[in-house]
């Protein structure tokens, strides 16, 4: 799993949890949150990761997720493709044997990493405030075996994925996950528009929020 020693990543925290989201919700999962994104989304419940974070080799990163001893692992952020050295990562990982996913913002080029690495990319609505930076074409290429993640904070925001997702990104292979902006819209809104639109994909709820409500970090 050796790495060129000179690659080092702002990292803000490693963790053991429950996967929260994706399909993978509910499942063990080791978090390597790297710190930084040039993203300011509206509805940012990590808003800690932009902190300058402290700076790791790859192999002291690898090794403290394998010390955690879980087989699936989710390098998150902020947004960890904003750092140069986060292919090696992720690359390191898959040959160190683990599951591996990356949750992007959608705004940064994902097609040149390791194709072991499951992609979890956000589609960003309107209300995020960053739907400018979307990459539509590099969204449309999206696996089966990865996931579009739209999160919405109105009717406006769902209705403008919805078309989205009936226009430039019709057919696109991945999983689609619906998410409300926790606390914003109402769960049971959400449920009634995908029913309503028979809109492609599945909803989601933030179970890490639903098992820990009380904290932030860690989980």
């Amino acid at each position: 799993m050796s790495s060129d020693p000179s690659l080092r990543l702002a990292v803000t925290e490693i963790y053991a949890s429950i996967q929260g989201e994706s399909t993978h919700a509910g499942r063990p999962c080791a978090f390597v949150r790297l710190a930084g994104c040039p993203l300011r989304c509206t509805w940012c419940d990590t808003e800690y990761s932009f902190a300058a974070g402290e700076r790791r080799s790859i192999d002291d990163i690898c090794q403290q997720v394998n010390n955690l001893g879980v087989a699936l692992v989710e390098v998150t952020g902020g947004e960890p493709l904003a750092q140069k050295p986060t292919p090696e990562l992720l690359r390191a990982l898959c040959e160190g044997g683990f599951e591996v996913l990356i949750e992007t913002s959608g705004a940064y080029p994902w097609r040149h990493l390791d194709p072991r690495v499951k992609i979890i990319a956000d589609l960003k609505c309107p209300g995020s405030a960053e739907s400018h930076r979307n990459l539509l074409p590099e969204l449309a290429q999206l696996r089966p075996q990865d996931e579009l993640k739209i999160v919405v904070a109105s009717r406006g925001d769902f209705d403008w994925a919805l078309q989205v997702l009936r226009g430039e990104l019709a057919g696109v292979a991945a999983t689609v996950l619906w998410s409300a902006v926790w606390q914003n819209v109402a769960l049971a809104d959400l449920a009634a528009w995908l029913l309503a639109e028979r809109a492609p994909g599945r909803m989601q709820v933030q179970l890490h929020k639903v098992i820990w409500p009380d904290l932030d970090r860690g989980v």
